[in-house]
């Protein structure tokens, strides 16, 4: 069983500066740091490697904007609407995301450690042949999310909904979903080895199985 685990907090300066991302986009700086991003829309942005360091987005919107390989560390989301962006192939260390709306949002072939996702909606999205490391989902929606081929460390999933998530070729051994709902599920039988269940996730298991349940 996933042992408890504290994870790393964003560290935040408490002398950041507003910041407009546009205006640090056209002058093609790729590097982002001390600063905060407020109430505003970043609208067809694309940038590769880009470096986001000790910035909090808040009530920021982000429409049609492809970050892949983004580094970010130490950056907090904060009521944000990240649907759809692009973090393919991204370095995600010490993040959090509260409240945020994450649908569809493309985080496959990345690497999350320290990460929280808090009160949000992560419906659709793609975390194909990520790596997690110290990641937990709070009371998050992930209805159809895609883990296939991920390799977890100490990831919990706490009050999530799961349905429809894709677990495929992915060893859920040590990860605590008890306290998840779902009614159905993709994952392969032999990763379930050593998942933790409630004793009714774990009758629906059982019937994978073929296995007839007496009452």
């Amino acid at each position: 069983m996933t042992k408890n685990f504290k994870l790393e907090q964003p560290k935040i300066p408490l002398d950041i500066q507003p910041v407009n991302f546009q205006d640090i986009y056209y002058d093609e700086d790729l590097f982002i740091t001390n600063s905060i991003i407020n109430s505003t829309a970043i609208d067809s942005v694309e940038i590769e490697k880009l470096v986001i360091n000790k910035v909090i987005f808040k009530n920021v919107r982000f429409i049609n904007v492809s970050l892949k390989r983004i580094d970010l560390t130490d950056v907090i989301f904060e009521n944000c609407d990240l649907s759809n962006t692009d973090f393919s192939e991204g370095i995600i260390h010490r993040v959090s995301f509260k409240e945020c709306k994450l649908i569809g949002v493309n985080l496959s072939e990345a690497n999350l450690g320290n990460v929280t996702f808090e009160n949000c909606n992560v419906n659709m999205s793609d975390f194909v042949d990520a790596r997690l490391k110290q990641v937990v989902f709070d009371h998050s929606s992930l209805q159809s999310a895609n883990y296939c081929e991920c390799q977890f460390s100490k990831v919990k999933f706490l009050q999530c909904d799961l349905n429809g998530i894709n677990f495929t070729q992915t060893s859920l051994k040590g990860i605590d979903i008890s306290t998840c709902t779902f009614e159905s599920i993709n994952v392969n039988i032999g990763a379930l080895e050593g998942c933790v269940v409630s004793s009714e996730q774990a009758i629906g298991f059982a019937t994978l199985l073929g296995l007839k349940i007496k009452g």
